[in-house]
């Protein structure tokens, strides 16, 4: 070994301190990082940080290197930082214009003379294991000794080795809360398994530990209040009140008593004091449904306790101060309604926080085989009868139909084929007229599109189906969807799945 020089090692002791420092990981790293750029010419520092997973490095703090909205992976044994990541050694690149393996996938060092530069990369190791890689840029000439390079940087290394574990652990954790957010349900009653939906799934698992206003667009029966009422169960204030407020439905005379209260007295037949829906909801959540309806007085109105959280009740001189959080919902385009001048802009901004969209039903695909599934259940357990599947041509049907009135009207639907039915399957003639409709002209003209999406699809399940060898849950989870889907398209394009399965040796 090497003795270090007194700078070294007072540079050394420094690092330490900056690591001993009330800063998070990621400060202390860059903190680290900018030092050495300073006190030792070791320009260009980067840490990367391993997929325990994978065993991807992936590109995490950066000096003098703007990675600023970058997602930078290497790889194993892909370029330097990927080989010494895989090999656990470490390298130098004595001259970086002759070294083919060096990418620069940063781009940092588009414009400067490599030659005239040499790479110095070294592995992380925690616990027996490498963490992640430390690298760093010094001009050539100045690397005198390259084993006293790396026993220096590999020193570096050992003092952060526990940091960048803890910034792996954060990552993962980070990563494993975004894939729970984007696929487990919120709700009970909330079906789905479209991209689109893991997508609002995500928002809203995002959005509940916060006070944060929310703001749900979409068309009437997407699920708006649903999605409310999720938002308010998985929150801190689950314990509380969910008073639920139809915008639409409050003429001006009443929307200043039903939001506000009023005290006995306040006008003629008021005959007792009475709480508003904004005192009974503190604690809670208020759900302002169809807000694009308010009128512009009672836009006014609500602005106004949206900013000062109090208000005096209708024909009282007492201010009421309230805790609760709004979610708002609205079928309108509000961007829309503001440029016209009939929703106020200043309300806009301060509902408009946190807005999440629902997508109509035709958005989202095998959806609305999921939805069928459990309506039909739904309604047989309600009815008590006995029907346990919807036929193939019936669900030709339900795919085929553009759904104007969403999800309500698929459990409508539903609803009424289910007190047709009289065996244990829902066909075809069970559903209403308007499924079973001729398609007009301009739908004729899209048979070849379907044709050849069709043929598409089928080539996707059978290429899954080989994959999973037979196993229809296994090609299902290949493909991002359900067991249920994968064998109504088995059976739609006649797929032999027998012989997919493994030949018994």
């Amino acid at each position: 070994m090497i003795p270090f020089t007194y700078d070294d090692l007072e540079v050394l002791h420094d690092l330490a301190r900056i690591l001993a420092s009330q800063h998070d990981l990621r400060d202390q790293l860059e903190k680290m990082l900018h030092e050495l750029s300073t006190r030792t010419g070791m320009n260009r520092g980067m840490i990367s940080i391993l997929d325990r997973d994978t065993g991807e490095a992936i590109l995490d703090v950066a000096h003098g290197v703007d990675i600023d909205g970058m997602e930078i992976v290497y790889k194993p044994g892909e370029g330097i930082t990927g080989q010494v990541a895989q090999t656990g050694k470490p390298m130098v690149v004595a001259n970086m214009g002759k070294e083919k393996h060096f990418l620069d996938r940063t781009g940092a060092r588009r414009y400067l003379n490599r030659s005239e530069l040499a790479f110095i990369c070294v592995p992380i190791i925690y616990d027996e294991k490498v963490v992640g890689v430390l690298s760093a840029d010094k001009v050539a000439h100045e690397v005198d000794n390259q084993d006293y390079e790396i026993q220096l940087l590999s020193e570096v290394a050992a003092l952060i080795a526990k940091a960048v574990h803890m910034r792996a652990v954060e990552e993962e954790n980070r990563k494993l809360r975004n894939i729970l957010g984007r696929t487990q349900r919120p709700s009970d009653q909330i079906i789905g398994n479209s991209k689109i939906m893991r997508e609002v799934f995500g928002l809203v698992s995002q959005v509940t530990d916060s006070g944060t206003t929310v703001l749900i667009n979409g068309e009437t029966g997407t699920g708006k209040e649903l999605i409310a009422k999720a938002i308010h169960e998985n929150s801190p204030r689950a314990n509380g009140p969910f008073i639920e407020v139809n915008c639409a439905a409050m003429p001006d005379t009443l929307i200043e008593s039903e939001l506000f209260g009023h005290e006995k007295g306040a006008y003629t037949g008021a005959d007792q004091r009475r709480r508003g829906r904004f005192e009974e909801a503190s604690g809670g959540t208020i759900f302002l449904d169809e807000v694009g309806e308010l009128s512009p007085l009672a836009q006014a109105k609500l602005l106004r306790v949206i900013q000062e959280r109090q208000f005096q009740p209708l024909g009282s001189s007492r201010t009421v101060k309230v805790n609760v959080r709004i979610i708002a919902a609205t079928n309108r385009n509000l961007e829309q309604d503001v440029a016209a001048g009939k929703f106020r802009v200043d309300l806009f901004y301060r509902l408009n926080v946190f807005p999440i969209y629902m997508p109509a039903l035709r958005e989202r695909g095998g959806d609305i085989i999921l939805l069928a599934d459990y309506f039909v259940e739904k309604y047989a357990k309600q009815f008590t009868k006995p029907i346990m599947r919807i036929s193939t041509p019936a669900i030709d049907l339900l795919l085929a139909y553009h759904w104007p009135g969403n999800v309500r009207e698929l459990e409508n639907c539903i609803e009424r084929s289910v007190l047709l039915a009289n065996g244990d399957t829902i066909d075809s003639v069970h559903l209403p007229p308007s499924l079973q409709m001729k398609p007009s002209t301009s739908e004729k003209h899209q048979g070849k599109l379907n044709s050849l999406v069709n043929t598409y699809e089928r080539s996707l399940i059978i290429d899954a189906m080989k994959d999973a060898k037979g196993n229809q849950s296994h090609a299902a989870r290949i493909l991002g969807t359900t067991k249920r889907i994968i064998q109504y398209k088995v059976e739609k394009y006649n797929i032999d799945t027998k012989r997919f399965k493994a030949k018994k040796t």
